[in-house]
C-alpha cells in the first residue's frame, strides 16, 4: 500500500511532540512529552484479562511486541519480530471513522547470522486497516496479524503471527500453558526515579514453530518466543535519550528481563524481572543488577554495544551475551537496533536486545 507522506509527517509530529518547543528534551522519539491530558500511571492497578489484552482507551501510547529465538533442524539461528503501536492524537475515545483520534504503525523483521530484514506499515485508527480487539484477540496492521487461536479466558494459549516485507517473510503458530508475568512492581513498571512508568506485562514462556522465508529460502524452524504488553502515557523523563533492553530465555527454565534507561546528566535507570521455572517472579532493582558493555561494533555510521557482560550476583548469574547478526539496525522511520543474541557464562541460553538512542 502506498503510504501518503503526509501520514509520515503525522506520526512524526505525534511522536516528537508537535505541542512542545522543538528545542525541548523530549526524550528518545518524543516519549517523555508532558502527557497530562492523558490518563496517569499509577502503582496498584488490577489488571483484568483477557480485557488487558486489548486496546486502553486514555493512555497516549502503547504497543504488542512479540519476538521469537528459532533454530531449523540443521541448527541454524533466527530472529523474528512483530510489534504494532497504539498513538493517540490526544486523549479521546476510540471511534469509528476518518476522525479517530488514532495512529498505527507496524514494525517486523527477520535476523539470520549474514542477514537482517524489516519493515515498517502505517495506518490510521478508525477504518479497519489496523486495530486490536480483547475477545477474540486479534492485532493487525494491513495483512500482518497477531491473532488468538483459542477461545476462552485464554487467548494466548494458542497464537498465531505473520508478516511480510521486502527480502523476508514468516508464519508461526505459538502455544504456552503458563501464566503471564507481571513487570515491576504487580503490573507497575517504573521508567525513572521521577515517577516516569508503564503497565506492563509479558508472556515470557511461548514456544513458536512454522516457517520464515529470507532472500527466498524457506526454512522451517521453533524455538522461545517472549510477548511483551506495555501502555502508558509518558513512559520515559525528558532527559532520557534512550533504553537498552533485553529478554533472556535461560536454557535452565528461568527468564530474565532488564533494562536500563540512559539519562543525560544522571546515572542509567536499571531494573528487570526474574522468572522462575513455575512462572513467579522477583523485582530487580538497580544495585542488584551489573550491565557492562564489552564490545562496540559500528552500524550504521554509529558505534554501538552489541556485547554485554550482564551479571546478577543474588541469582549466581554471570553472563555474556553477543549478537547474532551485529548489523541488525533497523532502519526505519524511527531507526534502532534490535535483534537476536545468544548467551553463555554461568548460564547458557538465547534471547533479544533492543537499544534506542544511539
Amino acid at each position: 500500500m502506498k503510504i501518503d507522506c503526509r501520514w509520515l509527517s503525522l506520526l512524526f509530529l505525534l511522536l516528537a511532540g508537535c505541542d512542545q518547543d522543538a528545542a525541548a528534551p523530549q526524550g528518545f522519539a518524543g516519549l517523555g512529552n508532558e502527557a497530562s491530558a492523558f490518563a496517569p500511571v499509577v502503582p496498584g492497578r488490577t489488571f483484568s484479562f483477557p480485557a488487558d489484552h486489548g486496546p486502553h482507551d486514555g493512555f497516549r501510547i502503547e504497543w504488542w511486541y512479540l519476538t521469537a529465538n528459532l533454530k531449523d533442524a540443521q541448527g541454524r539461528q533466527f530472529g523474528v519480530q512483530w510489534t504494532l503501536f497504539r498513538s493517540a492524537l490526544r486523549a479521546a475515545p476510540e471511534q469509528p471513522g476518518w476522525g479517530a483520534p488514532l495512529v498505527w504503525l507496524g514494525h517486523a523483521a527477520v535476523t539470520s547470522a549474514s542477514r537482517h530484514h524489516a519493515a515498517e506499515r502505517y495506518a490510521r485508527g478508525g477504518v479497519g486497516q489496523a486495530g486490536a480487539t480483547a475477545q477474540p484477540f486479534q492485532a493487525w496492521i494491513d495483512d500482518w496479524r497477531f491473532t488468538s487461536l483459542s477461545s476462552g479466558d485464554n487467548p494466548l494459549a494458542r497464537m498465531q503471527v505473520q508478516a511480510s516485507g521486502p527480502g523476508f517473510a514468516y508464519q508461526l503458530q505459538l502455544s504456552s500453558s503458563q501464566p503471564l508475568v507481571l513487570q515491576g512492581v504487580g503490573g507497575y513498571s517504573r521508567k525513572s526515579d521521577q515517577g516516569q512508568a508503564s503497565y506492563y506485562y509479558s508472556q515470557p514462556f511461548f514456544q513458536a514453530s512454522g516457517q520464515l522465508q529470507i532472500d527466498g529460502q524457506r526454512y522451517e524452524v521453533s524455538g522461545p518466543a517472549w510477548l511483551d504488553r506495555e501502555w502508558s502515557s509518558q513512559p520515559l523523563a525528558a532527559d532520557q535519550t534512550g533504553w537498552d533492553w533485553f529478554s533472556l530465555h535461560l536454557d535452565s527454565g528461568e527468564r530474565l528481563m532488564l533494562f536500563r534507561v540512559r539519562e543525560n546528566h544522571r546515572a542509567p535507570y536499571i531494573t528487570g524481572t526474574w522468572i522462575n521455572v513455575d512462572g513467579s517472579t522477583q523485582s530487580l532493582g538497580r544495585e542488584q543488577i551489573q550491565m557492562t558493555a564489552l564490545e562496540e561494533a559500528q552500524v550504521e555510521g554509529r558505534r554501538l554495544p552489541i556485547a554485554w557482560q550482564l551479571k546478577i550476583p543474588d541469582k549466581k548469574l554471570d553472563i555474556r551475551t553477543r549478537a547474532l547478526n551485529p548489523q541488525s539496525w533497523m532502519k526505519l522511520s524511527i531507526p534502532y537496533w534490535e535483534g537476536p543474541i545468544t548467551l553463555e557464562g554461568s548460564h547458557t541460553g538465547s534471547g533479544y536486545l533492543e537499544m534506542t538512542g544511539y
